[in-house]
């Protein structure tokens, strides 16, 4: 069967494409819905893409006067263009986009604004600020977070000492780069902290990570601390460590702090901390419907975080009912 492209939802229904090709939502089909209101979603792959889906939909069930397209730019931007493109062509109300790219991207978005489309943005960034508004962590405090944390447990200030490994996301995403400049900005006024990989990018992904982790478990007889920039691959990196026996040597540190990775691993212990970095896809679509509504919005939007480690990892679990 065809890969399944686009989900349309309406309060009651969802319309998928089937083998005989897309079926693509008009307006005809949801005339008791007052707006059409496009997700272009850069990948489903990564769990906590799949999570960000999951509120998305959930909060516009919420919403009958709403009729939600959802694409998947299956981890391609070109692919994701397509889908934008194609939303244009659809005329939705709004568009609401979370890049895979910043630079890739930035050109479909100005041809959506230039249609008099508002846009959307969420959590990555376009190289643009014609945009209606722009909702997300703050990737660059969390990173200075988990750098303050990671001098903290190796020493401490003007103490801290040992062998880092990081493992990069994208190198072409703006959330990996205000990670690294975040934490460093805390570890590289340490002397005794030695950074032993030069932009290693597991892109979001456990097993890049995993393989990343394993070459350099090979190459150095001492590694202290891994910071990843998202779960998964930290959670890659413990289990590259631990085939080789020398988990127990190391501390984790990650990002994204979803209930079922991230939150479990501290919990479990096999991560040392993590940092939350919540999902803005229900609080993107409450955005787009207020603004269709005639009411103001903010130009940016910054979701807080959390420190997760084995003090508070339970407590949190029970408050999400696991």
């Amino acid at each position: 069967m065809k890969r399944r492209e686009f989900l349309t939802l309406t309060a009651s229904a969802v319309t998928l494409a089937g083998a005989g090709g897309l079926i693509l939502p008009r307006r005809a089909f949801a005339e008791d819905k007052k707006w059409t209101i496009g997700f272009s979603q850069c990948t489903t792959i990564e769990p906590w893409r799949a999570q960000f889906n999951k509120d998305i939909i959930a909060e516009a069930a919420k919403h009958p006067e709403v009729n939600l397209i959802i694409t998947d730019g299956e981890d391609k931007t070109e692919k994701q263009v397509a889908d934008v493109e194609n939303l244009i062509t659809q005329q939705v109300d709004a568009l609401l986009i979370s890049p895979k790219e910043s630079a890739g991207l930035t050109g479909v978005v100005l041809k959506a604004i230039d249609a008099k489309i508002p846009v959307f943005v969420l959590d990555r960034n376009v190289d643009t600020d014609k945009y209606t508004q722009f909702l997300g962590g703050d990737n660059k405090l969390i990173g200075k977070a988990a750098g303050e944390y990671a001098v903290e447990i190796l020493g401490g200030k003007g103490k801290a000492k040992g062998n880092l490994v990081e493992i990069w996301g994208g190198l072409g995403t703006q959330p990996a780069h205000d990670r690294h400049d975040g934490f460093h900005e805390f570890t590289d006024q340490e002397p005794g902290i030695k950074n032993l990989l030069d932009q290693q990018s597991g892109d979001w992904k456990q097993d890049q990570a995993y393989n990343i982790m394993a070459t350099a478990l090979r190459n150095n007889e001492q590694i202290d601390l891994v910071y990843g920039h998202n779960d998964p691959m930290a959670y890659g990196a413990y289990l590259a460590a631990k085939d080789v026996g020398r988990e127990k040597d190391i501390k984790f540190i990650g990002i994204d702090a979803l209930p079922g990775e991230g939150v479990t691993w501290v919990k479990n212990g096999e991560l040392t901390a993590t940092f939350l970095y919540a999902t803005p896809g229900a609080e993107g679509l409450r955005q787009a419907i207020k603004f269709l509504n005639g009411e103001k919005v903010e130009k940016t939007i910054v979701l807080p975080t959390e420190k997760v480690t084995k003090e508070n990892a339970e407590a949190i679990l029970k408050e999400k009912g696991l």
